[in-house]
């Protein structure tokens, strides 16, 4: 059918053509599936393996950060953890909300077979503890930082905030719950408020 329409064209032009209608749809077709590929975790999920960074409470450092440590999130194998991110440290409703309210009700976590609580952030792990000294939180609560946004690209749970100025690859406001890695509730904001990812809605799923 090719010969009939474009037998005069040299055999070069023929060739690239022949490839152009073989391969255009494939790619697109790939294209697409890595597109769809990328979901947010569900519940039932098992938490994607990451490695994030933070600096161990150490109150002999009132005034400077400590030397950041890995925190792999195979560690929580065997765990039952809390995660929570904000879109980023020191902001109002993260520093004067969502924070302060994990903090306050870390005791009834606990008491809930929580074993670990994370807030994460796609800020450095030196700006992680600076906000964990400020707002004292002390040993109750790690504060980990997603410096690449792995964590947040890898579940889902990444948004682009160039429009203020906060970078491509920012963590939505969410917290979930994992026991023994696989996820058993998960709370995304689609407002600028703090309810379904806060430690209330957290705890009543326990």
């Amino acid at each position: 059918m090719l010969d009939h329409f474009f037998g005069w064209w040299p055999t070069a032009l023929r060739a690239s053509l022949l490839f152009l209608l073989l391969f255009i749809k494939p790619i697109k077709h790939i294209h697409s599936t890595t597109q769809l590929s990328i979901m947010t975790i569900k519940v039932g999920d098992t938490l994607p393996s990451v490695n994030l960074k933070y600096c161990p409470y150490d109150p002999s450092l009132e005034h400077a950060c400590g030397i950041p440590q890995n925190l792999s999130t195979d560690s929580f194998k065997g765990k039952k953890v809390v995660i929570f991110g904000v879109p980023g440290a020191f902001t109002p409703t993260c520093n004067n909300s969502h924070l302060p309210e994990f903090r306050e009700k870390f005791q009834d976590l606990t008491a809930k077979g929580v074993d670990q609580v994370i807030c994460i952030s796609t800020s450095d792990a030196f700006v992680m503890d600076a906000w964990g000294k400020w707002t004292k939180t002390n040993d109750k609560l790690i504060l980990a930082a997603d410096g690449n946004g792995e964590f947040v690209t890898a579940t889902g749970l990444v948004q682009d905030l160039t429009k203020i100025g906060f970078g491509a690859i920012r963590s939505q406001r969410f917290a979930l719950v994992a026991d023994d890695l696989k996820v058993t509730y998960i709370g995304v904001e689609s407002g600028s408020g703090v309810s379904v990812s806060g430690a209330t809605a957290v705890l009543a799923s326990l």
